[in-house]
């Protein structure tokens, strides 16, 4: 019979990027008592990840528990990103109900439209958290009726709409039921997830029915599984079935080695768990997302949607170019091969291909953050290696018209860029599908643009709206390929000679565009040290030193200016090479090269890629 646990409420907590959820699950670790009194705290201390800390977004969904009162209430923090949207959808099947966070100012943005109809869609009760009412500018009231509008244009029932709203300042630690009076802590927030949270249901005494919906790994143990107790107990040293509702062939007879709930922000072992407990489960080495735990008398998986598939791919390779392995500490095919292999134990939205070619792999991902992530982290490992410029996956439809990914892209631009913008999308193929005044002298435009189109656009963009752009998108399903796109419409200054940069050198190539590197840098033959103002390549040397006479003396270099280098971010560099450039990642340095660095074979390879295209 199935029955409630009133103790136990399981929440997810949403938002747009930097909506300030994880700052609100810190309030709500800090004043349930989790952190000693005098304890130090990292801010976010959720985003437990360097990049996620450094960037200020969360990539993979956490776990925590707090109690209120005699209540343990499970949260969990999800990303806000369009990229790791993978990890949203799963977490949502192990809550009640959810927590949508959206600032006071900005209001319902397009990833709240996202995660908000998964939401829904599983009819889960929502508790809207209007957070950073402190803000100046804070336009609670408005915001209020955005949403609510939201929700009727997402076709919210009754029950949902009827939705409480708490309006917070997760910085201060403040919560209140009205926005007038701001409240003096986090009490009237615990309050409304008791009271309108419903507590999970399950039947104690059927068997055990364990739905894990995350995959936390780890060196000493291998792969741990995190779920929710759906129906019975599960038990340490319990023998059990996992199976999967989309494999109904595969019944593997496992056996429960360990097992933890969540307290704070620790896993604690315990020896068995009941309905409603979010669990964790190690020991079970081949356990994966969307497999369902059973008793081995009553094997019934739990439906579980499927995990969305990658629009992207980049191919990464062994570091060949003349500087290779003076950096990195894992230069092989072999290190290369093994951690790409190893991301996938926790990454589901990740596919590693081997390809023809020994030393490259092709890697497959929701989005170009999605993979400047793993980029970044292996190369803080230690990791040398280089990788191509980003492709979208094709499909074919049931005629064999090639089909491409396409997004909707969401732009908020001060008004007088809104024409630059709209030009820049529309030679990428985007089209305008709505353009509303929004407030403060903003406009929000919507496109739907092919992937491919958005590839690259990112550091244009925020040049062309002096930083002030904000651009979101969210994938959109696969549409009629929409034809070519020119990415790039300058060329690459491209060194002529290995050896170190030299300032003379360099001042006869700063006339010809803008540099990348500065006076000292090692250079070799067909790496990229700048781009011109024209569509072709220039090679030049920058390695050039000055025939020195009686009149000529090399003290007078120093009287040369020369104008500071653009230093390229990962991700700028990623937008910036082409579908012939490479780029060579170490742990020390990002360096863009040519495919084919001998400049008579680059000749040949162009003339005959010329005359293929004819």
């Amino acid at each position: 019979m199935r029955t409630k646990r009133e103790d136990v409420r399981n929440v997810a907590i949403i938002a747009h990027v930097d909506h300030g959820k994880t700052t609100l699950v810190d309030e709500l670790l800090k004043q349930s008592g989790v952190f000693r009194e005098n304890q130090e705290v990292a801010e976010r201390v959720m985003d437990s990840n360097d990049i996620e800390r450094e960037r200020g977004i969360t990539i993979l969904s956490k776990n925590t528990a707090v109690m209120y009162k005699d209540t343990k209430i499970n949260i969990i923090d999800t990303p806000g990103h369009a990229d790791f949207g993978g990890e949203v959808e799963r977490v949502l099947k192990m809550v009640n109900g959810v927590i949508l966070v959206v600032d006071a100012f900005e209001g319902a943005m397009p990833q709240t439209k996202f995660v908000l109809r998964k939401a829904l869609e599983l009819k889960l009760p929502v508790v809207v958290c209007v957070n950073k009412i402190d803000r100046p500018e804070a336009r609670c009231m408005e915001v209020v009726d955005e949403i609510l509008e939201l929700f009727i244009d997402l076709e919210a029932d009754e029950s949902q709409l009827d939705c409480p709203f708490v309006y917070a300042s997760a910085r201060d630690g403040i919560a209140s039921l009205d926005p007038d009076d701001p409240g003096t802590d986090m009490t009237p927030l615990f309050e409304t997830i008791l009271n309108y949270i419903p507590a999970p249901e399950g039947d104690p005494d059927a068997g055990t029915q364990v739905l894990i919906s995350t995959i936390d790994y780890n060196e000493y143990v291998g792969r741990i599984g995190v779920g929710k107790v759906d129906n019975g107990t599960i038990r340490v040293n319990q023998d059990v079935v996992l199976c999967n509702h989309h494999e109904p062939d595969k019944q593997v007879k496992v056996k429960v080695s360990k097992l933890y709930e969540f307290d704070g922000l620790n896993k604690v072992e315990v020896s068995e768990a009941g309905i409603g407990s979010i669990v964790a489960i190690s020991g079970i080495a081949d356990i994966h997302i969307g497999d369902t735990l059973c008793a081995p008398d009553e094997i019934a998986p739990i439906p579980f949607q499927k995990i969305s598939e990658p629009t992207i791919a980049i191919h990464f390779l062994v570091n060949d170019s003349p500087l290779a392995g003076q950096e990195g500490k894992y230069v092989t095919s072999r290190h290369l091969r093994d951690r790409l292999f190893r991301e996938l134990n926790t990454d589901v939205s990740l596919r590693v291909e081997e390809t023809d070619n020994m030393d490259s792999f092709k890697v497959s991902g929701r989005g170009e953050l999605h993979l400047s992530v793993l980029i970044e982290n292996m190369r803080r490992e230690g990791y040398e290696f280089a990788v191509s410029k980003a492709e979208v996956l094709y499909k074919k439809d049931e005629n064999g018209k090639q089909l491409e990914p396409m997004e909707l892209c969401y732009v908020d631009v001060p008004d007088e860029f809104t024409g630059t913008v709209i030009e820049k999308l529309s030679m990428r193929k985007g089209e305008l599908r709505g353009m509303n005044p929004a407030t403060g002298g903003y406009t929000r435009l919507e496109f739907s643009i092919p992937s491919r189109g958005l590839i690259g656009y990112r550091g244009d963009f925020l040049t062309d709206t002096k930083g002030n752009g904000i651009l979101n998108t969210i994938f959109d399903g696969y549409g009629p390929y929409k034809g070519e796109i020119s990415y790039r419409s300058n060329g690459s200054l491209i060194a002529f000679e290995a050896g170190e940069a030299i300032t003379y050198g360099l001042f006869n190539a700063q006339e010809r565009g803008t540099l990348f590197i500065g006076p000292g840098t090692k250079v070799y033959s067909g790496m990229i040290v700048g781009e011109t103002g024209r569509a072709e390549d220039i090679e030049i040397n920058v390695c050039k030193t000055k025939h020195l006479t009686n009149t000529r003396t090399s003290s007078s270099d120093e009287a040369l200016r020369l104008t500071p280098p653009k230093v390229l971010s990962l991700e700028q560099a990623l937008d910036f090479i082409d579908t012939d450039e490479l780029l060579e990642v170490t742990p020390e340095h990002l360096r863009i090269r040519k495919k084919i660095l001998d400049p008579t074979l680059r000749k040949r390879a162009g003339i005959k890629k010329k005359q293929v295209n004819e």
